[in-house]
């Protein structure tokens, strides 16, 4: 297939991107290099360095070929800053994701992949399903649950096939496909830091939680899974119109058993200090996958959180400072 891929240079999208070719599809990548890394996006790829803000642009671009699919990774991530900048998230998620629709529709291209969360759910002390309670605590969860309300309309409307497939932490890495985000938030990466001499410090944000051990628990994918897990959904839209599916591991893992494994994986003591919580985290949120298993058969390669972190952190010993 040939595929318009939207923030190919980032995280996700650059791995989506280098598994597509891997796969024998053709893909162009859309990206602005706001959020993103150049040299991240594979050799192979046709890339287009511009902003979706850009509409005539974009028009002009999905134009240009016979695309069969459009998967968007392009979107502002932080949880945490989407409490303190909301009107940064609605405008970059919502109102240029709502542009790429419409121009996908204008483009004639009726299969559309979402990157979404599963911080579209309420906090739950259970795995969360798909029929989970719809409540998000953070503007970053609403602004993709927004995205997918205006992707079911054109489908009403116009027919467009889509999917959202719904997770919270994607990590670990590929051999040439790593996390690495400017400021760095994300937990892993931050504990590999300390790691690598970096930090002197990983921070604990809320150690009162009502878990067994006070801290915060999530789900973690490896991006691997992640992403065939993306592609299983891009072929199944040539004959389903919708595909709405969790991603996860089910169980999840707090804050202090990710840096306990991290210390085993790496050798390093990474001394650890408890802050107060911070604005849109919830205590829990862990996504069950057991829908898309029994549909579509999707299994997870590297379920373990020890191999995820074993990946993320061969990917940082050759790669210290991320693409720079």
């Amino acid at each position: 297939m040939n595929i318009f891929l939207t923030g190919g240079a980032g995280y996700i999208g650059s791995a989506a991107a280098q598994i597509l070719l891997e796969n024998g599809h053709q893909v162009t990548v859309y990206d602005s290099l706001v959020k993103g890394y150049r040299a991240a996006i594979p050799d192979g790829a046709r890339f287009v360095h511009a902003d979706l803000a850009d509409r005539e642009r974009l028009e002009t671009e999905l134009s240009a070929e016979n695309y069969d699919a459009v998967m968007h990774f392009a979107a502002f991530i932080e949880a945490g800053e989407s409490m303190k900048t909301p009107g940064l998230f609605f405008y970059n998620n919502v109102s240029l994701s709502i542009g790429l629709i419409e121009a996908c529709y204008k483009a004639g291209i009726r299969r559309f992949v979402l990157s979404s969360t599963a911080a579209v759910y309420a906090s739950s002390d259970e795995p969360l399903s798909e029929e989970s309670s719809i409540e998000p605590v953070n503007a970053y969860g609403q602004t993709k649950l927004m995205i997918e309300e205006t992707l079911e309309w054109y489908r009403r409307i116009h027919g467009l096939h889509y999917s959202a497939l719904r997770y919270f932490n994607a990590a670990g890495a590929l051999p040439d496909r790593g996390e690495a985000h400017q400021p760095e938030s994300h937990l892993i990466p931050l504990v590999l830091q300390v790691a690598l001499g970096q930090r002197q410090k990983v921070q604990i944000y809320g150690s009162d939680y009502p878990t067994p051990d006070g801290t915060a628990i999530r789900d973690y994918i490896h991006i691997k899974d992640l992403i065939d897990a993306h592609l299983l959904a891009l072929d199944t839209l040539e004959d389903h119109d919708r595909l709405i599916y969790n991603l996860g591991n089910g169980a999840g893992y707090s804050v202090r058993e990710v840096i306990e494994t991290a210390r085993e994986v790496t050798g390093h003591p990474i001394p650890a200090v408890e802050s107060p919580r911070r604005p849109g985290d919830a205590p829990r949120l862990v996504a069950c996958a057991d829908k898309i298993v029994n549909e579509l058969g999707w299994k997870p390669q590297y379920p373990d959180l020890e191999q995820i972190i074993a990946s993320a952190w061969e990917w940082h010993q050759v790669h210290p400072h991320g693409y720079e």
